[in-house]
């Protein structure tokens, strides 16, 4: 909310913004690479295997609604742009200096797409995996996944550094509630 009052009233945190973004965006061939992380013909596919893995190992378990957690984040992937668009005319925020005069850059929509993606899939696998170990490696991969991403956009002047934030934080509450969806939707009796 914070972030969204300073750019649509263009306070003291745009400029910290624009700075940094001079500081950081020098496009090269990496950044890109490590942008097209947040498109959906990379995340999205990412997600869809994790929803199949896990509606099919809930339902050899015997567990009833063996499809709810799997149903439950493709629909928060489904819900990413009717949330991002809005918000994005809503600010009508114009892009950094190396993409060509337009507006629409807030929030980020690849950021939102790879938090949600990556995110819902880490979120569908934990109760699948044994190890403390794979655990921690799955949320580590997940949350460089998502730095990734957001540097790259940034690195590449797709997108300001706040547009990348502002999506981490739409996201995280998003990632909060199906979390707490799931962990609901398990202790339900049979």
């Amino acid at each position: 909310m914070l972030i969204t009052w300073q750019v649509v009233a263009d306070g003291p945190l745009v400029d910290l913004d624009e700075a940094a973004s001079r500081a950081l965006a020098h496009p090269d061939r990496f950044s890109e690479l490590l942008a097209d992380l947040g498109n959906v013909p990379v995340a999205v596919p990412v997600l869809a295997v994790s929803l199949t893995y896990a509606a099919w190992r809930a339902r050899s378990t015997g567990t009833h609604q063996w499809w709810s957690a799997a149903a439950s984040a493709a629909l928060l992937m489904a819900l990413v742009p009717a949330l991002v668009i809005p918000l994005k005319i809503l600010t009508d925020r114009p892009g950094t200096p190396v993409v060509p005069p337009a507006t629409g850059y807030y929030p980020s929509g690849h950021t939102a797409t790879a938090a949600i993606a990556y995110g819902a899939a880490a979120l569908l696998l934990l109760p699948w995996l044994s190890s403390v170990f794979a655990r921690r490696a799955l949320l580590v991969t997940c949350a460089v996944l998502n730095v990734c991403v957001g540097f790259g956009l940034v690195r590449r002047g797709y997108h300001w550094p706040l547009d990348v934030v502002a999506s981490w934080c739409l996201c995280a509450v998003l990632l909060a509630l199906l979390r707490l969806f799931l962990s609901r939707a398990g202790r339900r009796p049979e």
